[in-house]
């Protein structure tokens, strides 16, 4: 029980991370100043979580 309790702990603040990576692209995206490689990292990052909470 307390396994499935820590994979549910997990994927709730990997979804968070998720949610927060997708607002500041959002943000980002609208500002011409940005630089193509912070929209890029910003990109790899939510794509890292994504997979993360893929395998749990």
């Amino acid at each position: 029980m307390a396994l499935s309790q820590n994979a549910s702990t997990r994927q709730q603040s990997l979804q968070h991370r998720h949610d927060i990576l997708e607002e500041r692209l959002r943000e980002l995206s609208s500002h011409p100043s940005v630089s193509d490689a912070e929209i890029r990292n910003l990109k790899l990052q939510k794509l890292r979580v994504k997979e993360e909470m893929e395998t749990l």
